[in-house]
């Protein structure tokens, strides 16, 4: 934290409310037939209902309702039973009918909260507002075209959750944190893939500052569309010292609509901040109140699948992974999945975690590919391991040759492959003796270092130990046979 940064810390504090937005995953779109999916040339996706066409008339997805009830539980919200949707009356050109079928005064989840994990170590619930259903605008483009601004329209009526927490984050961190949370809760619920950069998910921030001890909230301005976590909070920490700075200025807050430029880290005013009644909301004529019964919510959280939160703390209870490894194996749910399906055949749950995210990790990496796209069956990894286990194979070797040669090889079982390609820890105690005498023999000007109490010289003769047994050496049992040897020869 830079100087400037930290007094005004010291004085000032942040104050942060979010609004993000989730395209949910359904297949058409939030109050027509028309396709919702994403990637159609452009204006493919639209119908007279979505142009606004005069006559025609919304009906409300269902699945996009079972999906906005899904993140309210997950989310420890109420769902509501009573439901009305509402006009919301501003003009964009992406816009066709002119106003926006949102919902205001009886929104399907209120309340609620999210945990978060902070960097000190500290958990955090952030607190919801609400959550409500929606529709997408359509896209404007600009810059492609020398004269005019060109429109795309799939993408509106496509069906929108917005999440609105209390203005209860206070750094930049906690959003980063509240925002991957939020990510990963949609991926697991399967209802958006929460991808920022195609703009499935956007978040917009209201941040304001206050002397530490107000009770008042200061004059907040709203940053719109922010496209990635990381420029979430680049806008945060640029608005706060530009607002204390203006306050310590002499200066006051105006109340607007601000762009973060992701080029120069800067905000800008974009418009006037527009207030709740500007919107003249009103009842929307054409859809009725949407009565939820209990047992359509029942139903959907019997449905519901384990979420991360669930997981995690299961697996440190349950497996006895540590914090950390249950932290990484439940970041993404494909992984979950495949873990889960992994431990059923082995019950060294640490050592599947670690096969997971270092070489499976890695070459899956490399290769730009999903766990689906995995070449190694699950009794393959399992027989890996347990040849680790059996110390017949040790980890490096398991690592760098013997899984990518089972990827070559899906057709045959671990051990067989290890076999083939002479990588089996070698029994003979006599040939690893050998190993250790050439090795010592090497460095005998380390060997004397060794016996005037510089033990760090161990690793180089371990490594050319390992160099000369092609890895097929158990590092535990040699490594006390190296000790002994080199007692020995004082």
């Amino acid at each position: 934290m830079s100087t400037t940064t930290g007094w005004m810390s010291d004085k000032y504090e942040l104050v942060v409310g979010l609004e993000v937005h989730a395209q949910l995953s359904t297949q058409s779109k939030m109050f027509s037939a028309d396709s919702a999916a994403f990637g159609a040339g452009p204006n493919e996706h639209i119908s007279a209902v979505s142009l606004g066409h005069p006559g025609t008339l919304p009906f409300t997805n269902k699945k996009a309702v079972e999906y906005a009830v899904k993140m309210g539980l997950a989310c420890n919200c109420t769902i509501n039973h009573y439901n009305t949707f509402a006009r919301k009356n501003y003009f964009y050109a992406d816009l066709p009918k002119g106003y926006q079928i949102s919902q205001d005064q009886h929104v399907i989840c209120t309340g609620g909260f999210v945990k978060v994990k902070l960097s000190s170590g500290e958990t955090k619930n952030i607190t919801l507002h609400h959550i409500h259903m929606e529709e997408d605008a359509g896209k404007s483009s600009h810059d492609g075209h020398h004269t005019d601004s060109l429109i795309d329209l799939n993408r509106a009526g496509v069906p929108l959750l917005e999440i609105v927490t209390e203005p209860s984050l206070r750094s930049a961190e906690e959003a980063g944190q509240f925002l991957t949370e939020i990510r990963r809760l949609l991926r697991f619920l399967d209802i958006c893939d929460g991808n920022m950069e195609e703009g499935s998910m956007r978040c917009d921030a209201n941040i304001s500052v206050r002397l530490h001890g107000a009770t008042e909230y200061g004059k907040r301005c709203e940053v719109k569309n922010l496209n990635s976590i990381r420029n979430v909070q680049r806008a945060i920490e640029h608005e706060f010292e530009r607002q204390v700075k203006v306050i310590e200025a002499g200066g006051h807050i105006d109340q607007n609509t601000l762009n973060f430029n992701a080029d120069t880290g800067e905000t800008s005013v974009l418009r006037t901040k527009e207030m709740a009644n500007d919107y003249r909301y009103f009842p929307e004529p054409d859809l009725q109140p949407l009565v939820i019964s209990d047992v359509f919510v029942n139903n959907i959280r019997e449905q519901m699948p384990a979420l991360p939160q669930q997981l995690h703390d299961k697996y440190i209870a349950e497996l006895g992974l540590s914090e950390y490894d249950a932290s990484v194996i439940t970041a993404d749910k494909e992984l979950v999945l495949y873990f889960e399906e992994l431990i059923i055949q082995t019950s060294n749950y640490k050592a599947a975690v670690h096969l997971l995210m270092g070489p499976v990790k890695s070459y899956l990496n490399e290769k730009g590919g999903h766990i689906g796209d995995l070449h190694v069956n699950l009794a393959q990894l399992a027989g890996l391991i347990k040849l680790v286990d059996d110390g017949k194979v040790n980890n490096t070797v398991a690592s760098h040759k013997l899984f990518p040669a089972l990827l070559d090889n899906p057709d045959k079982d671990a051990e067989t492959v290890a076999k083939e390609l002479n990588l089996l820890i070698s029994a003979d105690s006599n040939e690893v003796d050998e190993f250790i005498r050439e090795a010592l023999a090497k460095y005998p000007d380390k060997v004397k270092e060794y016996h005037k109490g510089k033990k760090g010289v161990l690793g180089l003769f371990m490594g050319e130990v390992m160099k000369r047994s092609k890895g097929k050496i158990d590092p535990q049992k040699t490594n006390q046979l190296l000790i002994k040897q080199l007692e020995a020869s004082k």
